[in-house]
């Protein structure tokens, strides 16, 4: 039963726009990268294409493949806290604005599998971009021969970027519960938006590793210098955040109201 839910729910993933917008916007981030490093190199040939404006301050932008590594572990740990959020608030808010909750939930199926199977989607969804665009992400950065590569940077690099984009899995399930509590997709989004400004906030107090969004801040340097590696009570955080994120999803399905 649960692989038919699993199965439908990946056949609403294919016939869906969404599912291209995603990897259409997150696609251009590495690309947004490179073209400010080209910049910072070539500022000359910039400027007489008009990239460079006479306020623009790109004094903070290294050329080098620490920087870019550093600029890649931002986008898919700062940025995938909220376009994962959009695509869980998406796949269960949708089931409300379309109104089709209310013939999901009579369904003659546990209806904790249907939290379980979008979650799983969404895992699915997020690790495929991951793997798009950091792939996508190298062979740019070796187009734009930038200096300081070395087979430990980049094995680094890439351990540091993927352990960022994982952390966003974790948060998942408690935007999954405000999208079946709100019944539908802004209040996620919302709350998103929301805790990844708390997340900027609390990062620069020591209370940095005990805020789930202030993490992935945490380990990229974003508000500080960067940790080598996660206090181990940040793994606590991250692992409780997910538990309660997808009791709080499972039970709220299992004795909701299955009016629309």
């Amino acid at each position: 039963m649960f692989g038919q839910v699993l199965a439908t729910e990946f056949m609403k993933l294919r016939r869906s726009k969404a599912t291209w917008a995603t990897v259409a916007v997150f696609a251009l981030m590495p690309a947004g990268i490179a073209l400010f490093m080209w910049i910072v190199r070539e500022p000359g040939r910039a400027a007489e294409l008009g990239l460079l404006g006479a306020k623009a301050n790109l004094a903070g932008i290294e050329a080098t493949w620490p920087a870019y590594f550093y600029m890649l572990a931002l986008i898919f740990g700062v940025g995938g806290m909220l376009l994962l959020a959009f695509i869980v608030a998406y796949l269960f808010g949708r089931e409300y604005s379309h109104a089709t909750a209310k013939n999901m939930l009579a369904l003659p199926v546990g209806r904790h599998w249907f939290a379980v199977a979008k979650l799983l989607v969404a895992a699915a969804w997020w690790m495929a971009l991951v793997a798009l665009v950091l792939a996508e992400a190298l062979v740019i950065g070796a187009a734009l021969q930038l200096p300081g590569f070395s087979p430990g940077l980049a094995a680094a690099g890439v351990a540091r970027v993927l352990l960022a984009a994982g952390i966003p899995l974790l948060l998942a399930p408690v935007v999954a519960w405000i999208a079946v509590w709100s019944r539908g997709e802004v209040a996620p989004i919302a709350f998103a938006l929301v805790m990844l400004a708390l997340g900027n906030l609390f990062g620069k107090t020591g209370w940095a590793e005990w805020f789930p969004y202030s993490i992935v801040p945490l380990l990229i340097g974003m508000v500080a210098d960067p940790v080598g590696t996660l206090p181990a009570g940040s793994y606590l955080v991250l692992a409780g955040t997910f538990l309660a994120g997808t009791a709080a999803t499972v039970l709220h399905l299992r004795f909701a109201d299955n009016a629309q």
